[in-house]
């Protein structure tokens, strides 16, 4: 009987090690894939401090996300992202088809630069696009076993209580962003690249940035002057001609 619990506590033990050596693993995993890929889509520096992943509930944290300017703006970053919470499906990490139960990201922050009829926010966007091919699968995709690229399949996507600081011309306005939620990214199309992930999530981001900054022209006009609210007008509808009129 004492002999049975020895063993019994053995493999108990064992079976701890091997789940907290397995979550290491897996966001390890994450943590490499992000500062690998993530550069090749947005064309700027990406880095990723830090990942943990439970295999047994598939829900975890990415820390310390910041995403570089694109070239030729100033050398803040344009977003940092702070903590993000997962709520994958269990061991799809370790599949080709990835599941996402759940993406929720807190209170992050956007740098928003403008000049003339452009933006940082602008541009990134267009290397995304880029490098997606206009929303096709990208030949620099993240790949399975089979060589072909890994898909993913997000059922819920939230952003909240997020803030912009608007650099135009100096101004230095903090305001707050309009929440989004996204729902069954991919599902449609049986799993999407992680450009095209990118370009889906990026493509609201960059809507919600616009109509926080929009609300804040007329206070651009007054302390700064008409030049910079111009500015951040223009730039506002040169990304909307990214979609067509519709950002």
């Amino acid at each position: 009987m004492k002999k049975l619990l020895v063993i019994g506590g053995v493999i108990v033990g064992l079976g701890i090690v091997a789940v907290l050596v397995l979550t290491f693993f897996l966001g390890s995993i994450v943590k490499t894939g992000v500062n690998n890929i993530a550069p090749k889509i947005t064309q700027t520096k990406v880095t990723l401090a830090g990942a943990t992943v439970s295999p047994l509930s598939g829900s975890g944290t990415l820390s310390g996300l910041v995403v570089g300017n694109p070239a030729g703006w100033s050398d803040n970053n344009i977003c940092s992202l702070g903590s993000i919470h997962v709520s994958m499906r269990p061991f799809s990490v370790l599949g080709d088809h990835i599941v996402v139960n759940e993406v929720t990201i807190d209170a992050p922050e956007f740098n928003y630069e403008t000049k003339v009829i452009s933006s940082n926010v602008g541009d990134l966007l267009k290397n995304i696009q880029a490098s997606t091919g206009g929303g096709k699968d990208s030949a620099g995709a993240p790949a399975a076993k089979d060589g072909k690229p890994l898909k993913f399949e997000v059922k819920k996507f939230v952003l909240k209580n997020g803030k912009v600081r608007l650099g135009a011309a100096g101004a230095g306005m903090t305001l707050p962003m309009p929440d989004i939620t996204l729902n069954d990214l991919g599902t449609a199309e049986g799993g999407i690249t992680a450009g095209q992930l990118a370009f889906a999530v990026m493509k609201s981001v960059t809507s919600s940035i616009i109509s926080a900054t929009t609300q804040a022209v007329g206070d651009i006009g007054k302390t700064t002057g008409a030049a910079a609210a111009d500015s951040v007008k223009k730039a506002g509808s040169a990304i909307k001609g990214l979609f067509g009129g519709k950002p």
